[in-house]
């Protein structure tokens, strides 16, 4: 037995190692092909994105997320580095049954680790198991994270773990046994009735028993590494390799998730000039090489845990989307198609082959078959990625917040949607009317500039105006960024109007641009036209910074004193996307401000006492947290802090809220496309909500507002919630409240009241 195992196991260790060794090589040639990224932008702060690693890793900041999934897998990701050299000591024991490591094999801590890590991997992968058969999806359906996951490839990841993990138990209860420990020995303190039960054998058996053991051991481990040498698309094999540099490569040095804003759009690594673009320009991406390398890590690196398929609004939906089957479709396209690549095959934007027959003669079939399939195309186009799952994503943010090894799936859908509409003109017809209105009058409506200052002939005190009531923005605290929807939809003016009278109780000096602005280009970034985009900021930005009273791009003249002054100033929205999209977008355009939405000011102001909720409002509350608000920019406590302060609530959350809240169907530019898969999502949303009987539904988005209104007013009209129940934005829930009945204004209050202090 033991000439046998020692034969068996230095062929597979010498096999093993070769071809891990190769496919390495391979793995590092294959990221080269995605396009690079811009300089500095994946490798700045060095220390910074190890230390993030060691605190994802160690801390598995996600993964712990998810109860005693976390835990299990916590044991089994760190018993799979930590006790390598367990492979060296059953090596050894190969040759000499009771060999330990030199220096530590008999010190009593390293043993100590040992037999509690070991054990713990196996009670590790167990629950795990465990856990993958509770979830399985034995009947065709949604409701399992595992649905559509590579099962077959999973369990025989699971039998290595748990394999591997016995075996290393079993030999350290035989080296407990060999080496006559007794009952008091730390090392030995969960296998020692195993080692009772041992001492009684013979010498020839205990060595036997060894032999089996450390032969096993390193045949699973072998054979593993052997499978996933010549399976490089097998994520949930090659996560545990492919996780720490896609974490360390992350948008976000400091771990951030790789939400807020979207990255400009580049070619060849560098940011594309619109107004002067390069002929060789790639926009978008129509092939799987036009992704960057950090695309393709991120497509290697998916372990198919489904976690980001569990809380995507779109498949829970009935939607043909999962960003999880997106990922896996793309990775396995990728590797399929990397041989062509490899070989030099590539097509120019014509569609003309780049390489020689003769570079391609040796290209398996396979390859040149996966190479005419189109990126984008329906399933009788043979397509990878269907048009109906790139146009279901509403960029909630839900699968990138989840995702335990960080890959960015809304960069990439964004991508694709990009080539979409501004190669080839594809996309919702529905959409294209929203673009028009943006190009022609600046607003996804359409409607006349002159419109957006009409709600200040609906309050009862003077709303002042850049450029009309003041010069510039020199003259007030804040400028009130109303956006779109808040001067142009009905019920988001209601919105409007609430928080501009609270500041005016509040005695804050504010003002509104005067019309002119135009729509922030969200939506139109999101479904892909980055042009138009590009086009409303810069106008935007220009019109900004000249209300700031900065002087004209190119014109010098300002002293320091006066550039504090400026940057002094604010910007609040009502609006998550133009608080979004401002903050966090427009800097890529050279518009630096700070910009705080409307419940960091509100709550700041009742917090000060300039705003003093008296009233009550009576009934039962549950807050709806808007994508845009919460998971992009992490504002989750103010609108709830500002619920709280209003006397008769009670607040009951939605199964449903904070970083795992469910969309309202509205981000992503799907507030302008019909929803014609499926149940609507503004429909599940409501009925979560109202499964908890509400009084009222609030939320702190007017996009939200609109959808969340439309679901419950066709609710009543079907009779399903009770005529009584309002959707309404948290500022008309403190006007309500700091309203009294004596003063109805809520002015006397409110007249000497200080100016507040600057939100920090």
């Amino acid at each position: 037995m033991q000439l046998a195992a020692i034969i068996v196991s230095l062929v597979l260790i010498v096999v093993g190692v070769a071809l891990f060794v190769r496919a390495l090589l391979q793995i590092y040639n294959f990221m080269r092909l995605g396009q690079n990224v811009p300089a500095g932008t994946r490798t700045d702060e060095p220390a910074q994105r190890t230390v993030t690693v060691a605190r994802e890793f160690l801390g598995h900041t996600r993964m712990n997320r998810w109860g005693i999934v976390g835990v299990a897998h916590w044991f089994v990701a760190v018993g799979f580095f930590s006790l390598l050299l367990t492979i060296v000591n059953a090596i050894g024991q190969l040759f000499k049954a009771d060999w330990l490591l030199p220096i530590i094999g008999d010190w009593a801590p390293y043993n100590v680790f040992v037999e509690f890590i070991g054990t713990m991997t196996v009670l590790g992968i167990l629950a795990l198991i465990v856990i993958r058969q509770l979830s399985h999806p034995r009947k065709p359906g949604r409701k399992s994270r595992f649905a559509g996951s590579n099962f077959g490839q999973a369990y025989f990841v699971e039998a290595v773990i748990l394999i591997v993990g016995v075996c290393i138990f079993m030999l350290h209860a035989l080296e407990g046994a060999q080496h006559h420990v007794d009952g008091y020995e730390s090392s030995f303190f969960i296998s020692y009735p195993v080692v009772s039960w041992l001492e009684g054998m013979d010498v020839s058996t205990l060595q036997n028993l060894t032999y089996f053991f450390a032969g096993l051991k390193i045949a699973t481990s072998f054979i593993w590494m052997i499978t996933v040498a010549l399976k490089q698309d097998m994520g949930v094999a090659w996560h545990r390799f492919l996780a720490f540099p896609n974490i360390w490569f992350k948008r976000n040095a400091k771990g951030e998730t790789s939400l807020g804003e979207l990255l400009p759009m580049t070619s060849g690594g560098k940011e594309i000039d619109f107004e002067d673009p390069g002929e060789d320009d790639v926009y978008g991406v129509s092939q799987i090489e036009h992704f960057s390398w950090k695309g393709l890590l991120d497509f290697s690196t998916c372990t198919e845990c489904g976690r980001c398929q569990s809380q995507c609004p779109a498949w829970n939906t009935g939607k043909p989307l999962s960003p999880k089957l997106l990922i896996m479709s793309l990775r396995d396209h990728a590797h399929a198609k990397a041989p062509y690549l490899l070989a030099g095959g590539g097509k120019d934007m014509e569609g003309n082959e780049k390489a020689t027959e003769e570079q391609l003669k040796d290209v398996p079939a396979a390859a040149l078959a996966e190479a005419e399939r189109p990126l984008i195309g329906t399933a009788e186009e043979n397509g990878v990625i269907d048009p109906d799952v790139l146009w279901s994503c509403t960029t909630c943010g839900a699968c990138v917040e989840q995702c335990p090894v960080d890959i960015e799936h809304i960069d990439h859908i964004v991508d694709m949607r990009r080539y979409q509409v501004m190669i080839e003109s594809a996309f919702p017809s529905e959409a294209g009317t929203m673009l028009k209105n943006l190009e022609k009058k600046g607003n996804p409506w359409g409607l006349a500039k002159k419109q957006r200052v009409e709600w200040t002939k609906e309050v009862d005190f003077e709303v002042p105006i850049v450029g009309k009531d003041v010069e510039d923005l020199t003259e007030v605290d804040y400028l009130y960024w109303v956006g779109c929807a808040g001067a142009l939809e009905d019920r988001a003016k209601k919105t409007t109007k609430a928080f501009a009278e609270l500041l005016h109780i509040a005695g804050v000096k504010f003002a509104i641009m005067g019309g002119d602005e135009k729509c922030t280009g969200d939506s139109a970034r999101r479904l892909g036209n980055e042009p138009l985009f590009q086009q409303l900021g810069q106008e935007n930005v220009a019109m900004l910074n000249m209300a700031f009273g900065e002087s004209a791009p190119g014109e010098e003249g300002e002293d320091d004193s006066t550039k504090k002054a400026k940057a002094s100033k604010k910007i609040v929205a009502t609006c998550p996307h133009c608080f979004n999209t401002i903050a966090n977008e427009y800097p890529q355009l050279g518009g630096e401000y700070e910009v705080i939405h409307h419940t960091q000011l509100l709550q700041h102001l009742i917090d000060e006492g300039k705003l003093i909720p008296v009233t009550p409002v009576e009934g039962l509350i549950t807050y709806h947290d808007p994508c845009y608000l919460g998971r992009h920019n992490k504002i989750y406590t103010p609108p709830r802090e500002i619920i709280a302060k209003v006397p008769g609530l009670r607040n009951e959350e939605m199964h449903r809220h904070k970083e795992r809240g469910f969309c309202c169907g509205a981000g992503g530019a799907r507030m302008w496309m019909e929803e014609r898969i499926g149940k609507r999502i503004n429909n599940e949303r409501v009925d979560e909500a109202l499964s908890l009987n509400p009084d009222i539904v609030s939320t702190a988005c007017p996009f939200c507002l609109v959808m969340l209104t439309d679901s419950v007013n066709g609710k009543k009209n079907d009779g399903k919630a009770k005529e009584s129940i309002q959707v309404v934005d948290v500022s008309q829930l403190l006007l309500d409240s700091v309203k009294t009945p004596a003063d109805p204004a809520g002015e006397a209050e409110s007249a000497d009241a200080p100016e507040p202090e600057p939100v920090k």
